[in-house]
């Protein structure tokens, strides 16, 4: 069955996600167009590159996460100065390591551009904070001037996956100046509604994998100081422009995977953490699948 899929962000987290595809995989689900933000933009970059579930599941098992943090070299090796690095360079690591992980990953399947994927396969959101406004590649590169199809998929991962603060900024220069492009989670972590026509219509069914509980069934905020109150603020944030979109009518379309009570910078997690990860998604998404009305078409 031809699907359309999106694909929220989450980070580390992202585990899960690999294990609901994995599900869908065998039960012949077969995705025509795939769109994500951050964690999500990853899955479906794989995804739209031809990579199967299992080849997904043993890049993640192989990769030495840690190897992706690539601080800048400092002439004082105090601890301290890594936020120096935060104020001079807008995040603790430079990201060029996780591009570079995503080109070579791409690069195994033939893609290197956008050019080498069938037209409006994938879909990747940013969030480009100089003009203040969400992006989604390729699409929206024309406003910048920029051709889409000589545009590399690995670095518009990479300006999907710019956790604020974490990872340094993608700075994209075009005629018109320059554009700071950060994670597409600030404005939009789980794009449902990318693939909507003017007139809100659908030309296939489409199915999102959120990492996260319904709404209703989401504990409220804990503030009691300035670090819960960032938190609370950052989620808030990320989330509003989502919630808005989301209805009762596009919830039975939505798998939901519980994994709050995991961090998405979590890049020391253990192999019993990632296969439990795993496991959260192949099962949520059993359960879904069960009283898909979709599913018995």
């Amino acid at each position: 069955m031809w699907i359309d899929g999106v694909f929220s962000g989450g980070g580390l987290k992202g585990f899960a996600l690999v294990g609901a595809y994995q599900v869908l995989e065998a039960e012949s689900f077969r995705f025509k167009r795939v769109a994500g933000t951050s964690a999500g933009a990853i899955l479906a970059a794989f995804i739209a590159a031809g990579y199967s579930g299992k080849e997904i599941q043993t890049m993640l098992e192989e990769l030495d996460v840690p190897s992706l943090l690539d601080p800048r070299k400092t002439v004082f090796p105090f601890p301290f100065m890594k936020w120096v690095n935060v104020y001079n360079h807008l995040g603790l690591y430079k990201g060029k390591a996780l591009e570079k992980w995503f080109f070579h990953r791409l690069a195994a399947k033939g893609v290197y551009t956008f050019r080498d994927l069938p037209r409006d396969s994938l879909k990747l959101v940013a969030s480009d904070l100089t003009n203040g406004r969400m992006i989604v590649l390729p699409d929206d590169l024309q406003k910048y001037d920029i051709d889409a199809n000589n545009f590399s998929v690995a670095c518009a991962l990479r300006m999907s996956c710019g956790i604020p603060f974490f990872f340094e900024p993608v700075t994209l220069k075009t005629g018109k100046g320059e554009s700071i492009i950060v994670d597409g989670g600030v404005l939009s972590n789980f794009p449902l509604w990318v693939f909507d026509d003017k007139e809100g219509r659908k030309v296939r069914p489409i199915l999102g994998l959120k990492l996260s509980r319904r709404r209703e069934e989401q504990c409220p905020h804990e503030i009691k100081n300035g670090l819960n109150l960032f938190e609370a603020l950052f989620s808030t944030m990320k989330d509003a422009h989502d919630e808005r979109y989301i209805s009762r009518r596009h919830e039975r379309d939505i798998i939901f995977i519980p994994v709050e009570d995991y961090s998405a910078t979590q890049f020391d997690l253990d192999e019993e953490s990632k296969e439990t990860l795993l496991e959260i998604g192949r099962n949520r998404t059993i359960q879904f699948l069960r009283t898909w009305p979709r599913f018995r078409i």
